[in-house]
């Protein structure tokens, strides 16, 4: 492979399990943030809806990422992953994925 050749993927191949994802995609809905207890200590979280030409996902985004994203912004998610909750499959970025707007 030649420097600088990036292997994008594409919504419609995220299945549960799929790790190191880099994906492009349009922010199309952001759900108002909730507060969850973990160990202790409270968080924030929300789901927002990730679109591309081939359809959509749940992108999980905790604390300060929240704040970064809008409706009609363009992101590029960097070592995501991909699991299910309650039947429905999503992306998180997990300790290790990064969220850039474009």
């Amino acid at each position: 492979m030649g420097e600088g050749v990036e292997l994008m993927m594409q919504i419609k191949d995220l299945k549960t399990g799929t790790a190191n994802v880099e994906v492009e995609a349009e922010i199309v809905d952001v759900e108002a943030p909730r507060e969850v207890n973990k160990m202790g200590r409270a968080l924030r979280v929300a789901n927002v809806t990730l679109k591309d030409d081939t359809g959509t996902i749940a992108l999980v985004l905790w604390n300060d990422n929240i704040d970064k994203v809008q409706v009609g912004d363009r992101v590029h998610i960097t070592n995501g992953y991909v699991n299910s909750w309650q039947d429905k499959t999503q992306l998180t970025l997990g300790k290790f994925g990064k969220l850039d707007v474009i």
